[in-house]
Order: structure tokens, then sequence, then C-alpha cells
């Protein structure tokens, strides 16, 4: 299963630190179990139950919010060099795990995704962060993953927090136009 993940995910490999990146694999694999899916599920489910129809899979929307916290870490590293400390590692780690929960949150039915019963009490920032905590990744990543959507409005306090979230909200919102 950790291969099929690491397949899925390549932006994993640019995590320098593999003690994070092996932590990162263990909380999907730990997601995927509990809520009784196999890692090619997140190539076919939606990114959000929001949209009807989602125009994204899970795979797809994580890999979007992934390559453009990246790009938009680098350039504003290259315009404000060392004014500005960003922690790469842990942004790579959050933005492949910021919707992680969903994997909890999601379940389906006669062919169609909808909310798990857990997903009915809990939103997915809630089940990523715990997720987190269990697998050891660094406050900092838990902290993105629990703010990076609504529940965090008002709260984000890194740097990774809130490039994340709107990495998350332009790999959203045009799809609602």
């Amino acid at each position: 299963m950790e291969d099929k993940i690491r397949e899925l995910f390549p932006e994993l490999s640019e995590i320098a630190d593999d003690a994070l990146r092996d932590k990162v694999v263990a909380a999907y694999k730990a997601a995927l179990e509990r809520g009784g899916w196999r890692p090619e599920d997140m190539a076919r489910m939606p990114f959000t139950l929001l949209l009807e129809p989602c125009p994204a899979s899970f795979v797809e929307h994580t890999r979007a919010v992934t390559r453009c916290a990246v790009a938009a870490a680098a350039v504003m590293a290259e315009t404000y060099g060392s004014r500005l400390n960003i922690n790469g590692d842990h942004l790579l780690a959050a933005a492949l795990l910021h919707d992680v929960g969903k994997l909890l949150e999601y379940r389906e039915e006669d062919g169609k995704f909808v909310k798990s019963e857990l997903g009915r009490m809990l939103r997915h920032p809630f089940a990523g962060a715990a997720l987190c905590y269990e697998f050891g990744l660094p406050p900092a990543v838990a902290h993105v993953v629990a703010t990076h959507a609504r529940e965090g409005d008002g709260a984000r306090a890194t740097p990774e927090a809130i490039i994340i979230h709107h990495a998350d909200l332009i790999n959203f919102e045009p799809f609602k136009l």
C-alpha cells in the first residue's frame, strides 16, 4: 500500500526528511484502512462533495494544492529571502495531508460518495489533525491541516498555513463559477 501511495503522490519524494515523509505515508495508510479504501480509490474520489459533478479527484486536487503551495513559497523565498522563513518540508507534508481527513469523512453508497457517520459529526480538518498527531507529525504540520479550511479562520499562525489555505481556495473557488 505504501508504494501505491508514493506513486499517487510523487511530491512525497520532495520531502527531504525521510522520517517526516514516512509519517505522511503512514497517516495516509491508516486513513485509507480506517475508511475502508484502497489507494486507487483516491483517484476516483471527488475532492469535494460541495460540487456536483465534482470536476477533480482527491488525488488531482491534493497534488494541485501541493504544487501551487510549493510554487508560491518559491516565489516568496526568491522575493523576500531571509525576511520570511518557510519550512519547505512542513509545507510539503501539510499540503499533501491537508485533506487526508476526507478519507474518514467520506463513504461510498451505491456508487456515490457521501458523508460518513464521522463526516456528519466532524469535518476533515479535525480528523486530519488527529491523524497528524497520532503519527507524530510536527505540531506545525497538524496546525496547517487543522486550519486550512474555514475552521482556521482567524487562527492561522504560520506562513505555511496561510499559503496552503490560499492554495486550497484557488483550487476550489474557480470551480464554483
